[in-house]
């Protein structure tokens, strides 16, 4: 057996008391496409962040062709070595392409000022050498998504750099574009590159890889060649439930086949995602999973008022939903948990009470005074009902735990009594107690009435949901009732044909 190009052993990460990644394992051969699969949280990106000396492991070795890893400071000798095309490009859009190519070894003539002509003419050789079929002269923005692929794979390879890491490469391009890149990565693979293929798409895997290695729980569950693994093995692995297991229901009653229509979506299309139709009953909780690309995240910002559609409608209780106007969308009785508590839910500046408050000021006063001692009532109501761990409502929101901080955005959501709960990776980064409350609070919710929509990653997020929409490629191509599998759940939201 030839030396593997790389090999990484025993690698350990933790942030603080989180452990990211406890053993970390990949043997890669030259010349093969090594897929690297996993659900959200396994170990993927920390993986990466080690392999491309992005930052050293606490444990562990990795070596490249049997020698060592480069010091972490010597960024030129990991440029040689690997580099990685993410899914958010690393060229400057407004350079050129010839420009990203040789950006910080520009040629220079007299006076060390940079020879144009000598740019654009080494340029077009680096992408003629790898068959990149680009205008030098192009400006990099203007690029389709996979051009601007080759482009960053060309630049990686005119480092010297023969391992080529592609981070979710598919997730923005339409079934041609995948072909055509996959024809190109053969290509390449022939002329002595080394692929690590990174994709929530199982069916890709098969296409283009020849090994994979599957993480789980931020550890190394297994390597093997794509052609001996069966695709339901590989969707055990990654799931960590053998086929035979039961699924694991939430006991509930069912919503009433009589139950009004809460939600209505028609055609909805936008960038992300294409042609959605759907509805949600009142009392009924939907939920919608799909990988990072799948346009689910999008999907439910633009029922909850952050963008408009390009096409398509949407009514909540008979009533055109309004998009792209958040304050319209509160007041046509929309509450939304956003994905990111401290970029989009939170003031941090602000107490426990301002934020938990701030959605429903009007009906807290008259004539745009809001009455200080009916605000603090309400606020403590909302503390005690969602048992936020605080002071009181006078306490900075920025004091608080991240479990407490999110109940704190769940109180400010609940808080106008909305007729449809739109909650985006509602229990992400909280502890197990606070996972518990937050999802106690959308079974109380689902009681009261309101039909609720949950955007999640987190298997048991979605095992409280009625059912469940899978988006691929921003279509639904699955629904799942309660009682599912997690092997089904995952193999739909891989794109994997179990039908």
């Amino acid at each position: 057996m030839s030396t593997p190009l790389v090999e990484a052993r025993d690698i350990v990460k933790r942030y603080g008391p989180t452990v990211a990644l406890q053993d970390g394992q990949l043997t890669v051969f030259p010349g093969e496409s090594h897929a690297l699969v996993g659900r959200n949280g396994a170990g993927k990106s920390t993986l990466v962040n080690v392999l491309t000396g992005l930052q050293a492991p606490d444990e562990g070795t990795v070596r490249f062709d049997g020698e060592p890893a480069p010091a972490l400071a010597d960024r030129d000798a990991w440029r040689c070595k690997v580099a990685c095309v993410y899914q958010k490009p690393t060229v400057v859009p407004e350079l050129t392409v010839a420009e990203n190519l040789l950006i910080n070894r520009q040629p220079t003539g007299r006076g060390g000022l940079i020879s144009w002509r000598r740019l654009k003419a080494e340029a077009a050789e680096v992408l003629a050498t790898w068959d990149v079929r680009v205008d030098p002269d192009a400006r990099t923005a203007d690029l389709k998504v996979e051009d601007r692929q080759m482009v960053e794979i060309a630049r990686a390879l005119s480092f010297g750099a023969r391992f080529i890491i592609l981070d979710e490469p598919t997730a923005q391009l339409d079934n041609r574009e995948i072909e055509r890149l996959f024809r190109r990565m053969r290509a390449l693979q022939d002329s002595g590159v080394t692929f690590l293929f990174i994709s929530h798409h199982l069916q890709e895997v098969y296409e283009v890889c020849q090994t994979v290695t599957v993480l789980r729980d931020a550890r190394w569950i297994t390597t093997a060649p794509v052609a001996d693994l069966p695709r339901a093995a590989l969707v055990e692995a990654m799931a960590g439930e053998s086929l035979a297991e039961r699924a694991t229901a939430i006991a509930r009653d069912a919503v009433p086949d009589n139950a009004p229509v809460a939600l209505e979506a028609q055609g909805l299309t936008a960038p992300s995602y294409e042609d959605i139709g759907f509805s949600v009953r009142h009392g009924e909780v939907v939920g919608l999973a799909g990988s990072s690309g799948s346009g689910k995240i999008e999907l439910a910002e633009t029922l909850a008022g952050l963008h408009t559609p390009t096409s398509g409608t949407a009514r909540l209780d008979g009533r055109p939903l309004p998009f792209g106007d958040v304050q319209a969308a509160l007041r046509a009785g929309v509450g939304c948990v956003p994905r990111d508590r401290h970029e989009q839910g939170l003031v941090a500046g602000m107490t426990v009470g301002d934020n938990a408050t701030m959605s429903v000021l009007g009906r807290l006063g008259r004539y745009g005074f809001v009455g200080s001692r009916r605000k603090r009532a309400f606020a403590t109501d909302l503390i005690e009902r969602l048992d936020i761990h605080a002071e009181g409502p006078d306490q900075p929101v920025s004091d608080l735990s991240g479990g407490n901080a999110q109940k704190v955005v769940m109180a400010r959501a609940l808080a106008s009594d909305p007729r449809l709960l739109v909650l985006i990776n509602p229990t992400a980064g909280v502890d197990v107690k606070s996972k518990e409350s937050l999802l106690a609070r959308m079974d109380s919710a689902r009681e009261d009435g309101t039909a609720v929509l949950v955007v999640s990653d987190e298997l048991d997020d979605l095992r409280r949901c009625d059912r469940v929409l899978v988006l691929f490629h921003g279509r639904i191509v699955a629904e799942h009732p309660a009682g599912w599998h997690d092997h089904e759940l995952i193999a739909s939201i891989e794109g994997v044909d179990h039908g």
